[in-house]
């Protein structure tokens, strides 16, 4: 999971990453060996709309 933006998100990602794997899922070691990549973002302002593209597009590669 990639986390982008306020302290807010952070807390959201933690509290997914614990319920993922309280349901079995485990982190994988990189992206390119996940079978989902989740991207936890905001646009609130046009430079984390652009930062989270940025951050789309960079793991999908």
């Amino acid at each position: 999971m990639s986390t982008l933006g306020c302290a807010k998100n952070q807390v959201d990602s933690d509290k997914i990453s614990a319920q993922l794997t309280e349901a079995g899922y485990r982190r994988a070691e990189s992206p390119d060996a996940a079978d989902v990549v989740m991207v936890n973002t905001c646009a609130f302002v046009e430079a984390a709309r652009q930062e989270s593209i940025d951050t789309v597009l960079d793991l999908a590669d």
